[in-house]
């Protein structure tokens, strides 16, 4: 069989509730209303019977000793002007004096007279006529001496009467609460309906067993935000990413993030998706967030964030290669029109000729790696700073490399080598790319390396092209005046670089001089304390 709705079930649970709750305070109010009028009929009673008490002409007969029996005529007279059930005069013998029924008068009563204490009694009598609601006064003689007392009844049947007049009312509360109870929990029902929208139970369970398989399951970070822009999840992978701690939930994102780019595209109230690559100091990230709308109703985001670091670094290694190929093929381009140079010249029979122009081309090339071996030091530097130069020859840019006599060696720059291959080839090839797209009929691009200090070296890399023109911006991931290439994503060169400068306590800083003038300090091994071996004097 089916199983029957969430939303049915709720609304049976509530009105079974309603009713049950109803049905005891019916019950509890009844009972309280029975009690109520017992005891406003026990307080009549005794009121009847106080005023049959101070009746004088019963006082003065029952003082008497009632020679003429008219104690029954004035009882049964004072009971239907108050409409008692009954009026009993009893003497100091237990002897009744009055009755509705004329065949009890003159004789004894068989419980014991409890008002001759002087004081009035009241509770539930079970007499001749029934049960009763019972009122007992005491009797005195004209001078004040009891002399009897006074019982006074009203029967239960008037009792049930009044009670049975007063549940009308009762009956309609009672049902107008358990129809306004019925409609508001109608009215629940279907918001739940809507809130859930239309999930019943085993499918809200199967959906929070999935998801939190499926958010503990994957590397990558998720962030949910509501409509308010609080965080409600965020698994293991996003903590990890973004370094947010453990107390993330309910918070906005504004008190999670620091301020930057990656904090506005997170915190964006866009409604369109976003997916951009962004760069931390840790990590290089792929952020996506998609907008959530249910029925028409904006329920918040979604936030997924793929690590791509790695990735990013296989495809900056790629790049490297490239360039080492592009420079390759370009030197193969210029060996292969030397030789055919050569070739010709020899054909000709001019061999004077053609050693000339071989050796000037030696010395030439030579020249310029013993040039940079000679100011660099660096074996991997320099292997770059060549293939960029055959690179820029064959794009027609100048690529020109200096080093002050007082830099030493390049290598003793505390930097890993492919970290600073990493910064001088992205600096390079930007600035070929500005210097070859610029209006300078003789594009130019000038790498120099200073020493400024002992502890520090500085790489400036100028070229002649069209400048910065946001330079406020020019180290956020995602700013590029260039056009993406394959669908890969741009703007995240020189946002690495200056990442790595900073993480490798380095400077960077850019300016404009007839061109873009980039200026990286970084620190030499000499500016880093180096520890000491045991056995070695200390200076």
């Amino acid at each position: 069989m089916r199983t029957r709705r969430l939303s049915t079930r709720i609304l049976v649970s509530q009105v079974l509730v309603l009713v049950v709750a109803l049905a005891s305070g019916f019950y509890l109010f009844t009972r309280e209303l029975r009690s109520d009028i017992d005891h406003g009929y026990e307080a009549r009673a005794l009121s009847i019977a106080e005023a049959a008490g101070d009746d004088g002409q019963i006082r003065a007969a029952m003082a008497a000793g009632d020679p003429d029996h008219t104690v029954q005529q004035l009882a049964e007279s004072m009971r239907r002007a108050t409409g008692a059930s009954y009026i009993v005069v009893i003497d100091l013998n237990s002897v009744r004096h009055s009755h509705p029924d004329p065949t009890l008068v003159g004789q004894r009563v068989a419980e014991p007279l409890v008002a001759l204490d002087g004081h009035g009694h009241v509770g539930i009598d079970n007499g001749h006529l029934g049960r009763s609601a019972n009122g007992k006064a005491p009797l005195r003689a004209p001078d004040g001496t009891i002399i009897g007392e006074v019982s006074a009844g009203i029967l239960e049947q008037h009792v049930n009467d009044a009670v049975t007049r007063s549940l009308p009312t009762l009956v309609g509360y009672s049902l107008l609460a358990l129809g306004l109870g019925i409609a508001v929990s109608f009215l629940l029902a279907r918001r739940l309906k809507r809130q859930t929208f239309g999930l019943e139970l085993d499918e809200i369970a199967a959906l929070l067993q999935e998801r939190e398989a499926m958010l503990h399951g994957v590397s990558d970070g998720v962030i949910t935000v509501d409509a308010s822009g609080r965080v409600s999840l965020v698994n293991e992978g996003a903590r990890r990413l973004l370094g947010i701690g453990t107390v993330a939930l309910r918070c906005t994102l504004d008190q999670l993030l620091p301020p930057g780019r990656l904090h506005e595209l997170l915190a964006s109230d866009a409604d369109e998706l976003i997916d951009e690559t962004v760069v931390t100091d840790d990590y290089v990230l792929v952020v996506t967030r998609m907008p959530v709308n249910v029925g028409g109703r904006r329920l918040g985001a979604v936030i997924t964030i793929r690590d791509r670091t790695e990735l990013a670094g296989l495809v900056r290694e790629l790049d490297s290669v490239r360039s080492l190929t592009d420079a390759l093929r370009a030197q193969q381009h210029e060996h292969a029109n030397r030789m055919h140079t050569v070739a010709g010249l020899l054909e000709l029979g001019r061999y004077d000729e053609a050693q000339a122009y071989l050796s000037e081309v030696s010395a030439a090339t030579v020249g310029i790696a013993e040039t940079l071996r000679d100011r660099i030091g660096d074996p991997t530097t320099v292997a770059l700073l060549l293939a960029k130069v055959a690179i820029a020859s064959e794009r027609g840019v100048e690529l020109a490399v200096s080093a002050d006599d007082g830099v030493g060696s390049v290598g003793d720059i505390d930097v890993k080598p492919r970290v600073l291959v990493s910064i001088i080839g992205n600096l390079v090839d930007n600035a070929i790319d500005a210097a070859a797209g610029g209006s300078s009929s003789h594009p130019r691009v000038a790498v120099s390396f200073h020493r400024p200090d002992r502890a520090h070296i500085e790489l400036v890399v100028a070229d002649n092209g069209p400048g910065v023109r946001r330079i406020d911006r020019v180290f956020t991931d995602g700013y590029s005046t260039k056009t993406a290439r394959d669908g890969a994503p741009r703007g995240l060169g020189l946002a690495l670089v200056h990442r790595l400068v900073v993480r490798n306590n380095g400077r960077i800083s850019v300016s404009n001089d007839d061109g873009a003038v980039f200026r990286v300090m970084l620190p030499t091994r000499a500016a880093v304390p180096q520890p000491v071996r045991a056995g070695e004097p200390t200076r």
